[in-house]
């Protein structure tokens, strides 16, 4: 799947915009595109689910343009880019000296898509708030803005939402709301990794680079690559790759030497056991980190910014690393192979995005230790008494990155 140029002037905002195009080949995502254009023709809720960069974005605009609302305002909201606060504002609007910083009426998300469709992107990350006052619009249509007195005003929308966490398992540790999820899924729509279809690949590389307006083409071999690697962040990553290449090569035909080291090494391209999807992430990134098959800077760091892999994704990749390391940070930054100058640059990033795990769960002797110590640790006792980063230090690194 993917955007055209058209699509991208037309924007999400805009009625009546291009419906997007499919670059399906794989029969996983045939049938997608099938459930999809059935899902279009009413107005039931739909819930779509998969990794972060499967095209869930595109589906949901697939879905409006192929709707009786196509003419009408598409809005999409990214729920995870915003506090609780100004979410419940960005969604219901809010009145004059409502809070701090209210200084004039404005006008929320639902009521703008009235009679079209809003995408609810990454509802996951919602509070539990929040999903209250959600599950209250959705049962009543009736929108509350902050600060407003009396009875709100009622909007005809259809509401399309997207996640990549686990909702079930959300729903077991309290952390969102059952009747909610059968609200908005009333339609489910799953969407398949790329490295589960990878038939899909040639096509994608194919589309991306008749959008860049480049001439160039791959390799055999340098093709064979891209279908072998597993693409973590999926067609987001595929597709910002293929761009990179198109503008950046200085030749017709990109060959398997021009691609980035981490597509040319066979390691971390097999098959992982069926595991749930963070745990596979964390241990494909640990893998290639760890026998320098990735760059912590070059690769990691750029598919975090770009939102192919999540904050938990993080969070998981250090508490391995600490497992390891036995909750020595600098012997971490050692074994992620990166230069003994990046320690307060890498606790810097961490205290900016709330990536932090704190290391005394993985001190020798600790009796809840999550995952099983190697008998032999990187670093000796003393050493890691001694390099933990101390309060002082994560301190500094907050305040360095606020």
């Amino acid at each position: 799947m993917s955007n055209t140029g058209a699509e991208k002037r037309n924007g999400w905002g805009d009625p009546g915009s291009t419906e997007p195009q499919f670059v399906a080949e794989s029969d996983a995502m045939k049938e997608v595109k099938t459930l999809a254009a059935r899902a279009s023709g009413g107005d039931a809720k739909v819930l779509i689910t998969g990794e972060s960069g499967v095209g869930k974005d595109v589906i949901a605009r697939y879905i409006h343009a192929r709707s009786h609302r196509s003419q009408r305002p598409f809005i999409a909201v990214n729920c995870a880019a915003f506090s609780e606060t100004l979410l419940e504002s960005e969604l219901f609007g809010h009145v004059k000296g409502s809070f701090t910083g209210a200084h004039r009426d404005k006008i929320g998300k639902f009521q703008q898509a009235n009679r079209g469709t809003i995408f609810l992107d990454e509802v996951g990350e919602m509070s539990l708030r929040m999903q209250a006052l959600l599950l209250r619009f959705l049962e009543s249509g009736e929108i509350q803005s902050v600060g407003a007195d009396g009875g709100g005003a009622k909007v005809d929308v259809r509401v399309v939402s997207a996640t990549n966490r686990d909702l079930p398992a959300l729903i077991a540790s309290g952390q969102f709301r059952e009747d909610l999820m059968y609200r908005i899924r009333v339609i489910h729509l799953l969407i398949p990794p790329l490295r589960q279809r990878r038939e899909d690949i040639r096509p994608l590389v194919e589309h991306t680079i008749k959008r860049s307006g480049r001439p160039i083409s791959f390799s055999e071999e340098a093709m064979q690559a891209l279908e072998r690697y597993r693409w973590p962040g999926n067609v987001r990553q595929l597709q910002n790759m293929i761009e990179q290449l198109s503008w950046m090569s200085t030749k017709d035909v990109v060959a398997l030497d021009d691609l980035p080291g981490a597509l040319r090494t066979p390691a971390g391209t097999g098959v992982l056991p069926a595991r749930e999807r963070r745990r596979q992430v964390a241990d494909d990134l640990y893998h290639g980190l760890v026998t320098g098959v990735y760059s912590f800077w070059d690769h990691t760091y750029p598919l975090f910014m770009n939102r192919d892999v999540t904050r938990h994704d993080l969070r998981e990749l250090v508490k391995r690393g600490l497992a390891t390391t036995c909750g020595n940070y600098r012997a971490l930054v050692k074994l992620f192979r990166m230069p003994t100058k990046d320690y307060k640059r890498f606790l810097n990033f961490l205290a900016a995005h709330d990536c932090r795990v704190d290391f005394r769960e993985f001190r020798t002797g600790n009796e809840h230790v999550p995952t099983p110590r190697p008998p032999k640790p990187v670093v000796d006792d003393a050493e890691r008494s001694a390099e933990r980063p101390t309060k002082e230090e994560w301190a500094q690194a907050k305040s360095a990155a606020d």
